[in-house]
């Protein structure tokens, strides 16, 4: 089953990513080093690199039922940022997400990933899970306030490039589990 490519809800709009939101999408957020600092991917420093993940996102779009999704305000049309699922098997799923510095402390992430989980469970995800360091509390925040459980801490686990370039560190991993 495809994911739809657009969502809506209280005060958000989910959708698909598309190539013309490549210049938008490096000036929110992705060349910004305190938004990516606890992604696990490198910050944009030129929107080549912002234009090879939207390329990637289409390619994730047609192998899986989701993919990437950007954020964006219901009421004024501005990108916040940027959330999806990244399928593994047809059953397991990983979720993450990124907002822009003035998107931050107002709820956004929470309420992006509750319409997130809905689109997993609509795909027949049986796991959907994520991982963010021990210290970024907002983030095992935001996944605790959706149900997710912590489930361990994975030693020396995933590089941070933004924080830690060629090191594995310490990961917390939250899992939501559908039965």
């Amino acid at each position: 089953m495809k994911a739809p490519d657009r969502l809506e809800t209280d005060r958000l709009v989910l959708r698909r990513p598309v190539a013309a939101d490549a210049e938008a999408i490096f000036n929110r957020y992705s060349s910004d080093l305190e938004a990516t600092r606890y992604l696990g991917w490198l910050r944009h420093t030129c929107i080549d690199e912002t234009s090879a993940f939207l390329r990637f996102s289409d390619a994730e779009w047609e192998r899986s039922p989701a993919g990437p999704y950007l954020i964006e305000s219901r009421l004024s049309g501005q990108l916040l940022g940027g959330t999806g699922l990244q399928f593994e098997t047809p059953y397991r799923a990983a979720i993450g997400y990124v907002l822009a510095r003035d998107a931050w402390r107002q709820g956004f992430a929470t309420e992006a990933l509750l319409a997130i989980v809905s689109v997993a469970r609509d795909a027949e995800v049986r796991r959907l899970y994520a991982i963010c360091l021990p210290d970024h509390v907002a983030s095992w925040r935001v996944l605790e306030k959706c149900g997710f459980t912590r489930e361990a801490v994975l030693r020396r686990y995933a590089e941070f490039p933004n924080l830690s370039p060629g090191e594995p560190l310490d990961v917390l991993c939250y899992a939501l589990v559908f039965d």
